[in-house]
């Protein structure tokens, strides 16, 4: 059972990391509306250790998401509304590619903590079979 709630934590945290990558992947292209505005930020997820007192054990939570600092890009584009006056607007810090890398190592660790329940299911059952016997 502590196996199972050791990936249940760690399924949990891929998740959230899912969706903070989906999220800066939607605003890859999110400009800002007006001159001086500031296009999307992209955003990172920090993980920590947290002792899980039901089963004696540290697990993983998120510790918190925050914004990274990195600097933005230019387009030149000087017929939109949020160009400078050199006609360049600025575009969000997100690389896609960098955000289906991170989204594909997400989904394998979380696809790795589900193949560890359902180990431990399996064990579990075939115990319970055995005792019943």
């Amino acid at each position: 059972m502590k196996t199972m709630r050791i990936s249940s934590a760690g399924m949990r945290a891929q998740g959230s990391r899912l969706r903070v990558i989906s999220e800066n992947i939607a605003n890859a292209s999110s400009l800002p509306q007006s001159p001086g505005g500031l296009p999307y930020r992209r955003k990172v997820i920090t993980f920590k250790n947290s002792l899980d007192r039901a089963i004696g054990l540290d697990t993983v939570k998120v510790a918190k998401v925050i914004e990274d600092k990195s600097e933005f890009t230019k387009t030149f584009n000087p017929n939109h509304p949020a160009a400078d006056a050199d006609g360049y607007v600025q575009t969000p810090n997100v690389n896609t590619m960098l955000e289906m890398m991170d989204m594909r190592e997400a989904q394998r660790s979380y696809e790795a903590n589900l193949s560890v329940i359902k180990s431990s299911k399996a064990m579990l059952s075939g115990t319970i079979n055995i005792l019943s016997r």
